[in-house]
């Protein structure tokens, strides 16, 4: 069961799935910094000094009651809230990752494109026979003058 285990756990695609999911969620964190650090302090100064990661909905005061400064502060105190605010900043995340994946498979697929165009479609064939290259309508070989279907 161990060969079985090892020969699977080697496999090239485990590997390269191995490898996608540590730089993904390398990725992620330069996202969340890129939200959290840049895009979401400027759209928090235009909304007039908005702080996204503080926004939040109370719904049950903690043990010294409300109001509370900052979401930091009603945790510690204990009250239950609905932190939209995380929400935001995490949904913005998705649609940076989801917008840089986007142009990324885009790329991806022009490349592809440009080397399938510049293949040129083959105009010879092999006589199956004597193994010569012929032209690919020819019906019978100018070489071994056999007839070719």
């Amino acid at each position: 069961m161990f060969q079985e285990f090892k020969k699977f756990a080697l496999r090239g695609n485990v590997l390269d799935m191995a490898v996608g999911i540590i730089i993904g969620s390398a990725f992620s964190t330069i996202v969340n910094s890129l939200v959290n650090d840049i895009i979401m302090p400027p759209a928090g100064m235009l909304l007039g000094g908005m702080d996204f990661e503080n926004l939040y909905l109370l719904i049950k005061a903690g043990e010294s009651g409300g109001p509370y400064p900052s979401l930091a502060d009603a945790q510690a105190a204990g009250a239950i809230t609905v932190n939209y605010g995380r929400f935001i900043n995490s949904l913005v995340s998705f649609l940076i990752v989801a917008f840089v994946l986007f142009l990324l498979i885009r790329g991806m697929n022009r490349l592809q494109r440009k080397k399938k165009e510049e293949t040129p479609e083959p105009t010879t064939q092999e006589c199956p026979y004597c193994m010569t290259d012929i032209p690919k309508g020819a019906k019978r070989c100018p070489h071994c003058t056999s007839q070719l279907t």
